[in-house]
């Protein structure tokens, strides 16, 4: 069919097209394309210590966010990323059992896609991934990671491997001369490494007990001097599992929706945000698919707040 005989594209509805993130244009990361926010998918997840999953992530929270397509007015009237251009760089190509190679290839497509746009979406894959992906900011002059987790992830080893998902911010704070704090919020659960945990009080890293976020969140907020450059990493099994149970290693008494919102929301109003990155999402888990919907939106939420003007 041609012409004005041919049927429109069915862009309006969720669960038909081909899911692009926030049905966005899909571009060539080392394209020649400029963009507000960029999303690239890391499908990888052979990190894990504990149930697998993770390296379907990037498609679940794709088809997910074609429930949150911007722009939205809420019902304060006010419409918001009406003039944010979104592109979809796809996913980095990975040999599936060639871990060295593969971080490799991620850092080099993440330092194409932080080229090209003012704030990249990485769309993990297990919590390994922020190690190279961080690797591709070794060019920035400060660095700040902001990491909501149940978990450290400041291990020097586990079960002899030194590039887990228990260790990404270890390895980063050794190669990154720039990374000069991390601030680690929503920490949980029976399992603590000690070793990791007087590594990070060692190195002045913040660590935020979940039991103190609501008491202690100004002093949270207000850490960091403003306008500080901050990399932002979402674990979802920081969020109670009641909320969102799609994730290998859930904890209970985790965040509520709304609080991690405040947090995210109270940060990117005071610090420029880099880079966003969440992981640990295995949708496979989860039959019900809610984890990815609320992960999908909490990355349009985020991204509401950062281009809020």
């Amino acid at each position: 069919m041609t012409g004005d005989s041919a049927p429109p594209r069915p862009t309006h509805l969720p669960y038909a097209g081909i899911p692009t993130f926030a049905r966005a244009p899909i571009v060539d990361p080392g394209g020649d394309w400029t963009a507000d926010v960029a999303v690239l998918g890391i499908p990888y997840d052979i990190a894990l210590g504990f149930r697998p999953g993770a390296r379907f992530a990037p498609r679940a929270m794709r088809e997910a966010s074609l429930r949150y397509v911007p722009p939205f007015t809420g019902l304060d009237g006010v419409t918001r990323l009406q003039n944010v251009t979104f592109v979809d760089t796809g996913d980095v190509v990975l040999p599936s059992l060639e871990p060295e190679l593969a971080r490799t290839r991620i850092t080099q497509t993440a330092r194409q896609v932080k080229a090209r746009c003012r704030l990249p979406v990485f769309l993990g894959g297990d919590h390994s991934v922020s190690y190279p992906l961080l690797l591709a900011y070794h060019d920035q002059p400060e660095l700040h990671v902001i990491q909501l987790d149940a978990h450290l992830d400041f291990t020097d080893t586990r079960n002899d491997t030194r590039f887990s998902n228990s260790s990404p911010f270890r390895r980063a704070a050794q190669e990154l001369p720039n990374l000069v704090h991390i601030t680690t919020i929503g920490l949980r659960g029976l399992r603590h490494d000690p070793e990791a945990v007087a590594a990070a009080r060692a190195r002045g890293h913040t660590l935020v007990p979940m039991d103190e976020v609501e008491a202690r969140f100004t002093e949270i907020v207000e850490a960091l001097p403003p306008d500080r450059p901050v990399y932002l990493s979402v674990d979802v099994d920081a969020f109670d599992p009641a909320v969102l149970p799609g994730t290998s290693s859930p904890e209970p008494d985790g965040f509520p929706y709304a609080l991690a919102l405040r947090v995210i929301a109270a940060l990117a109003r005071r610090h420029q945000i880099l880079a966003l990155d969440v992981v640990e999402l295995a949708p496979n888990l989860d039959p019900t698919g809610r984890s990815e919907l609320i992960a999908a939106r909490l990355i349009m939420e985020t991204l509401c707040e950062v281009f809020h003007d």
